[in-house]
């Protein structure tokens, strides 16, 4: 019976653990200094969104094309799951449309004029100019959905340990020693790294490649009518608006910031400040027209996207005599690539297996 330890329990490791768990003959420890219910700087997935929002470019949207009909029916069909379904509005700035036409920009294929994932959602429509507001140049709109991260992670892990898999604490120095960490006592076969951020730090893969993407957001108990984003903002360079309204009283979650390279754990209260501005000029129904004053603030929060410069790293790599399959760099867009990813780490794991 294959032997196979999965390193880190955030969104990617966990669902890879659960796709390898539906073969039956895998054993499965899941190892991870931080588990779902914790709250750390180091630890991405319960402070994202989570929203399906595509920003890969076409060539690169295999993982979120594979993804989202796996959402969905969990959305419809399984209420448990914390997600449902939301409308999305996308914004284009009349300021941004010089650079998104260039290219290069942060979030690659979502603010596209002619997207991909037109295809993607079948109820797709370009917004006529008497629905989109002041400055905007363009916009989409199409049925998405929400997840709340609170929800969701524990459903994982019940699904996981329903199917048999091990969890246990653990910090690791080196890659290596996860396979010696399976809960059967053996040594593993293949070990899975899905350590986000972390694999920057990991001894045996060191990937300096791997830089924080700092978020800022605040989360409120007002709820908005539909999901929104738009290609940038008047202030700083690294600040982005959003607003998504999370599952099952899940809260509704403004953002944001997208600072590359930053660390800072504490929430900047003039940071915050312009988020919630941006979001009730965004969306004035927010707050029922009454602005910033109008919001009931649940908390602040901040958390550190795992980017890595060349995109995600999905692929088998033998460590001394441990063979490893990677999974991480996800950046902003793990939840929403999660099956796509974990797909491919089971034929990756499998080619190890023979």
């Amino acid at each position: 019976m294959p032997n196979i330890v999965v390193i880190g329990a955030g969104v990617s490791g966990l669902t890879s653990a659960y796709l390898l768990s539906k073969q039956k003959d895998n054993v499965i420890t899941v190892v991870a200094k931080h588990m779902p219910g914790d709250y750390d700087i180091e630890y991405a997935s319960p402070w994202a969104g989570a929203n399906v929002l595509p920003m890969a470019t076409e060539k690169n949207s295999s993982w979120e094309r594979r993804t989202w009909p796996e959402i969905k029916r969990l959305a419809v069909e399984v209420p448990e799951a914390g997600i449902h379904l939301q409308k999305s509005r996308v914004y284009r700035r009349e300021k941004d449309l010089e650079q998104l036409r260039k290219g290069g920009y942060s979030f690659d294929g979502l603010f596209q004029e002619d997207p991909w994932y037109r295809q993607l959602f079948d109820d797709f429509r370009e917004l006529p100019a008497a629905e989109l507001p002041p400055g905007m140049a363009s916009g989409c709109e199409f049925g998405s959905a929400c997840i709340n991260v609170m929800l969701y992670m524990p459903w994982l892990v019940g699904r996981c340990r329903a199917n048999g898999v091990a969890f246990c604490r653990g910090n690791l120095k080196h890659v290596s020693e996860a396979a010696s960490l399976s809960h059967t006592g053996a040594r593993a076969d293949v070990v899975v790294n899905a350590t986000g951020l972390m694999a920057s730090r990991l001894g045996g893969v060191m990937d300096s490649s791997v830089v924080p993407v700092r978020g800022q957001v605040v989360v409120v108990r007002n709820e908005s009518p539909y999901m929104v984003t738009k290609s940038g903002t008047d202030d700083d360079d690294g600040d982005v608006c959003y607003v998504m309204t999370r599952a099952a009283g899940g809260g509704t979650v403004l953002g944001g910031t997208y600072q590359k390279g930053q660390w800072e754990s504490q929430p900047d209260a003039n940071t915050a400040m312009r988020i919630m501005r941006r979001a009730v000029e965004t969306v004035p129904e927010l707050a029922g027209g009454r602005g910033v004053e109008g919001l009931d603030i649940i908390r602040h929060g901040v958390g550190l996207r795992p980017y890595r410069e060349g995109g995600v790293r999905i692929e088998k790599e033998k460590v001394g005599e441990t063979w490893v399959v990677h999974n991480y760099g996800h950046a902003g867009w793990g939840y929403q690539g999660s099956y796509g990813c974990a797909e491919d780490v089971v034929r990756l794991v499998d080619e190890v297996l023979g």
